[in-house]
C-alpha cells in the first residue's frame, strides 16, 4: 500500500489543467470499476457488488483537501476517493471484490469483508503503529448503515487532545492536533439514531471533523421525503449551524456535479476544521446512482422515467466532461482517447485479477487430482475416488471449498484402508482445511506482541497493618497511580468526572489531571464508546465508563460490529485498545440489575470480557490491560464498592491475569462456578454446607473470554466429579457458556459422576426491592438446597430429601 496522493497547494494553470485531467482519469477509471464490477457479480464471479458509481465528483474533491494524519470514517461507496489517495487501483479492486484472502493483493480485508470496504494499516508486521502522521489514514469500514459515525467522533476528539493534553508522546499519531477526521454517510443513513448522538456530540465537544453527506435523493428504493423532515438534511439541521454568540456546526452545502466549487467547498471545510477545532456539516446534493443501490436489484424498479433521464442529464462524470470541454481543458477527441485507453486498462486489471484469484486453487487442484488418483488405484472403492476427482477435473475455475470438498468426500470412500495414499491425503485434507481456517479465522485478538493473555500475573502486596478501606478507595487509588504513568491514558462517561463517578471511583481525579482526561460526556452511550474506539485507534488509551451494564445495550451494535471485530476485518493491520468500564449484578428492580452476560460472551467475540468478584481484582485487570493493546470490557461489582477490601501497597503495578480462574475454597464433593457479585453468595453458601457434611470447592471464573485457559476447572472436577455454574444471567445465558467451555472444550464429561447443573436467574427481569431479587435470582437458599439435591441423588442415605 504506497499511496501517491495528489494535492491542491498553489500551482501554475498547466499544473491545474494536469491535475484536472488527472482527476477525470480516477473518475473515469473508478465508473469502469464499477460498471464492470456489476457485470462480474451477475456473472457469478462475485457475490455481491456496492459501488460508488456517481459519486466520482465530491470524493476527489475530498481526497485534495485531506492531508497526512487525517483519518477517514466513511461509507462503503467511496472507492473514488480511495483511488485518488492511492491506495486503491482496478486490479486491487476486482480482488476486493472476488474475495481474495492475500493481503498483498487485497490489503483492505484479505477477503474478509465484501468489496467496497476500506481501510488504511496502522500497524507495522510486529503489531507496533506506523507513523499515522506520515499517512493519510482510512479507519476500517462497517457495513452498518451510521455504524461509522461513532468513531468518528473520537478520531476527531483525539486531534483536541493532542492539541490540548500536555505529556503525550505524539511523534506517531499527530501534530499538535492539526488532523481533521472525515466521515462520509449516504443521505438516508443520515435517519439513523448513530448520526443524529454523533452530530450532538460533535457540536457539544467542538471537535474538528467534516461530515460529508453524499445525498443522491435516494435511500434504496425510498426517497427523501420519507427519511428526512424537509426533504433535506442540511435543512433539517440548520438549527445547528453555529453563529457568534453559540457554537455549532458550520453547514456548507455545493452540488456533486460542480467541479469548482467542489473543491473550493472542500477546501474550506478543512481549513475551518483543522485551524478553528471545530465540526463541519459537508451536504453534497443533486448525485447520483447509476446502477441503483447495489447488484441485489435495479433502480429502474423504483424510478421515474424523468428522475432517470434527470440522472443521465446531471451524472457528475458527465456534466465534469463537458465542463473539461467547454474550458478549453482538452477536446473530446483527446477524452475519448483516454477513456478507451482506461476501459481497456480496467479489463486488463479485472482478467490480471482473476487469474490471481484462481491460481492457488488451480495449484492446489493439480495436487489434488494426483493425490486422489493415487488414492484411487489402491482402493476398493475406486470407482467413486475416481467419480469425484473427475467430478473435480471438470471445474475449470475451482473456488477453495471445491477443493475442501471433493478432498473430504473422498476420505469417506477410503474408511478402514491403511495405505500410504490415504495417508497422503489425509495430510493434504489437514493442511489444506488448517490453511483455510487460518485465512477466514486468524487475528480475532492479537497474534502478536504484548498480549493480554501473556502479562505476567503480579500478585497484589500486602504490609502486616494495611489498612481496611472501601473498595472504590482501592479502585480510585489504583486510577490515580495508571493516570500518572500513562499520560496517553484518560477516562470519560456520564457523572464521570466533576463528581468522580456515582461510586467515586474516580474520586477528585479530574481536579489533578483535568477535565479532558477525566471527562464527563451527555447521556449517549453509543458515542461514548464512539470516542474510545475512535481516540484508541490514533494511539490513545482511553477508558470509556458506561455508567451501569444495562445501559451498554445502547451500544452494543457499535461494540460488536466495530470495535470487536476491527482486528479480525483488517487482518490484524489496525487496533483499538479501548477499555470499557462498567458496573453491574445484584442491584434490585427491573432496570439496573440486568446481567445479560450471555448476550455479551456472544456478541463481544474478539474483545475481553471480564467480572472480577471485588476492586481489588478489578484494578488488576485495569493494570493488566494498560500493559497490553487489545480491547476488553470489566463489571465492576455494583454492591462492592463500600465493602471492605485490604489495600494493597503495590497499586498500579500487580496485575491480575486474563483467561485465569481462581480457586477460593478447595473441596471434594463438588465444584462450585461462579462470578461477580453473586461468587460472595457462593462463598457464604460453602461454609453452610460444611454443616451438613458437603465440602463444596469455589471457582472464580473471573475472565469470561477468555476463559479458563490453563483448564484448572476440569483439575477440580478431577476430585469432586460434581459440577454446578450459578449465574444470574437467563437460563441457558453465560451458564451455559461456562457449561460448554467445561464439559465439552474441556472435557470434564468424562469425569462426571452426576449430570452437570446450572443455577441461573428466572428467565425475567428482576423484581423490585429485595424480595423482588430474592425470588428473581439465586439466593443463597436456592444454591444451599441445589447443592444438597446434587447430593442427594449421588447418596440418598447420607444425605436424605431435603424438600
Amino acid at each position: 500500500m504506497k499511496p501517491n496522493p495528489s494535492t491542491s497547494n498553489d500551482i501554475s494553470f498547466d499544473d491545474f489543467k494536469t491535475q484536472i485531467l488527472k482527476d477525470y482519469e480516477i473518475a473515469v477509471t473508478s465508473r469502469e470499476c464499477s460498471l464492470m464490477g456489476r457485470r462480474e457479480v451477475l456473472s457469478g464471479k462475485a457475490k455481491f457488488g456496492i459501488f460508488g458509481d456517481g459519486k466520482e465528483l465530491p470524493q476527489l474533491a475530498m481526497a485534495r483537501a485531506f492531508q497526512n494524519g487525517d483519518f477517514r470514517s466513511g461509507y462503503y461507496r467511496d472507492q473514488t476517493f480511495m483511488m485518488a489517495l492511492g491506495y486503491l487501483d482496478p486490479k486491487s479492486f476486482f480482488h476486493g471484490l472476488y474475495a481474495t484472502t492475500d493481503l498483498e493483493k487485497e490489503p483492505m480485508s484479505a477477503g474478509r469483508q465484501m468489496g467496497g470496504h476500506f481501510g488504511t494499516h496502522s500497524l507495522n508486521e510486529d503489531g507496533t503503529w506506523k507513523n499515522l502522521t506520515e499517512q493519510k489514514n482510512s479507519s476500517a469500514d462497517i457495513s452498518c448503515t451510521a455504524g461509522q459515525m461513532p468513531r468518528l467522533l473520537g478520531l476527531a476528539q483525539a486531534s483536541k487532545i493532542y492539541r490540548n493534553v500536555e505529556g503525550i508522546e505524539q511523534s506517531n499519531f499527530s501534530n499538535n492536533g492539526n488532523e481533521v477526521a472525515w466521515g462520509t454517510i449516504g443521505n438516508a443513513s443520515t435517519s439513523e439514531g448513530h448520526f443524529f448522538e454523533t452530530l450532538n456530540a460533535a457540536g457539544v465537544m467542538q471537535v474538528p471533523m467534516v461530515i460529508c453527506i453524499w445525498d443522491d435523493e435516494y435511500g434504496i428504493s425510498v426517497p427523501s421525503e420519507f427519511h428526512t423532515t424537509k426533504g433535506s438534511i442540511s435543512e433539517a439541521l440548520s438549527g445547528l449551524q453555529r453563529d457568534e454568540e453559540k457554537n455549532g456546526f458550520e453547514i456548507l452545502k455545493v452540488h456533486g456535479w460542480d467541479y469548482t466549487a467542489l473543491i473550493h467547498t472542500f477546501e474550506n471545510a478543512s481549513d475551518i476544521a483543522r485551524e478553528q477545532h471545530v465540526p463541519v456539516i459537508l451536504h453534497v446534493t443533486e448525485l447520483t446512482q447509476p446502477q441503483g443501490h447495489s447488484t441485489s436489484g435495479s433502480h429502474e424498479r423504483y424510478k421515474s422515467s424523468e428522475r432517470l433521464e434527470w440522472e443521465r442529464e446531471n451524472d457528475c462524470n458527465k456534466r465534469f466532461r463537458e465542463w473539461i470541454i467547454e474550458n478549453g481543458i482538452s477536446t473530446e477527441e483527446e477524452l475519448k482517447k483516454t477513456e478507451r485507453e482506461i476501459k481497456q486498462k480496467v479489463r486488463a486489471a479485472k482478467k490480471e485479477a482473476w487469474t490471481e484469484f484462481l491460481s492457488p486453487q488451480i495449484q492446489a487442484k493439480k495436487v489434488l487430482v494426483q493425490l486422489l488418483d493415487q488414492a484411487a488405484s489402491k482402493s476398493p472403492n475406486r470407482a467413486f475416488i475416481t467419480k469425484l476427482k473427475n467430478d473435480l477435473i471438470a471445474i475449470e475455475e475451482p473456488l477453495k471449498k471445491d477443493l475442501a470438498t471433493k478432498s473430504r468426500k473422498a476420505l469417506r470412500y477410503l474408511l478402514g484402508e491403511t495405505s500410504p495414499e490415504k495417508k497422503a491425503l489425509q495430510q493434504w485434507v489437514d493442511n489444506y482445511i488448517k490453511n483455510g481456517e487460518y485465512e477466514y479465522g486468524s487475528h480475532l485478538y492479537n497474534e502478536i506482541g504484548n498480549k493480554a493473555t501473556s502479562i505476567a500475573p503480579v500478585p497484589p502486596i500486602y504490609s502486616e497493618d494495611a489498612e481496611e478501606v472501601d473498595g472504590r478507595v482501592i479502585l480510585r487509588d489504583n486510577f490515580d497511580k495508571l493516570f500518572t504513568k500513562y499520560p496517553e491514558a484518560l477516562v470519560f462517561g456520564e457523572d464521570t468526572g466533576n463528581i468522580g463517578d456515582v461510586n467515586q471511583g474516580l474520586e477528585g481525579l479530574q481536579k489533578k489531571f483535568g477535565k479532558l482526561r477525566v471527562a464527563d460526556t451527555g447521556i449517549r452511550e453509543t458515542t461514548i464508546i464512539g470516542q474510545g474506539i475512535g481516540m484508541a485507534l490514533r494511539g490513545l488509551r482511553p477508558i470509556a465508563e458506561i455508567q451501569y451494564l444495562d445501559y451498554i445495550l445502547y451500544a452494543i451494535q457499535t461494540l460488536s460490529d466495530d470495535l470487536a471485530t476491527l482486528m479480525y476485518r483488517t487482518v490484524g493491520k489496525q487496533k483499538a485498545p479501548l477499555i470499557v468500564r462498567t458496573r453491574g449484578h445484584r442491584l434490585e428492580g427491573i432496570w439496573h440489575s440486568g446481567s445479560p452476560m450471555g448476550g455479551l460472551v456472544h456478541l463481544l467475540r474478539g474483545m475481553y470480557i471480564l467480572a472480577p468478584r471485588n476492586m481489588t481484582q478489578a484494578a488488576g485487570f485495569y493494570n493488566t490491560l494498560m500493559k497490553s493493546d487489545e480491547p476488553a470490557l470489566i463489571i465492576e461489582s455494583l454492591n462492592g464498592y463500600r465493602l471492605k477490601e485490604r489495600k494493597p501497597d503495590n497499586l498500579g503495578e500487580y496485575c491480575t491475569p486474563i483467561g485465569k480462574v481462581e480457586t477460593l475454597k478447595e473441596g471434594k464433593d463438588v465444584t462450585l462456578l461462579s462470578y461477580g457479585s453473586t461468587l460472595r453468595i457462593v462463598e457464604k453458601v460453602a461454609q453452610d454446607l460444611l454443616e451438613v457434611g458437603i465440602d463444596a470447592e469455589v471457582i472464580d471464573a473471573q475472565s469470561l473470554l477468555p476463559f479458563d485457559l490453563e483448564h484448572d476447572v476440569v483439575k477440580s472436577l478431577q476430585k469432586t466429579n460434581r459440577l454446578l455454574v450459578i449465574d444470574e444471567d437467563v437460563p441457558g445465558g453465560c451458564s451455559a457458556y461456562l457449561m460448554q467451555e467445561v464439559v465439552e472444550k474441556q472435557g470434564g464429561y468424562r469425569y462426571l459422576d452426576s449430570k452437570p447443573q446450572t443455577l441461573t436467574a428466572k428467565a425475567h427481569r428482576p423484581a423490585y426491592a429485595s424480595d423482588g431479587d430474592y425470588f428473581s435470582k439465586p439466593n443463597a437458599e436456592d444454591i444451599f438446597e441445589k447443592v444438597y439435591h446434587i447430593m442427594h441423588e449421588s447418596d440418598p442415605q447420607t444425605y436424605p430429601a431435603l424438600r
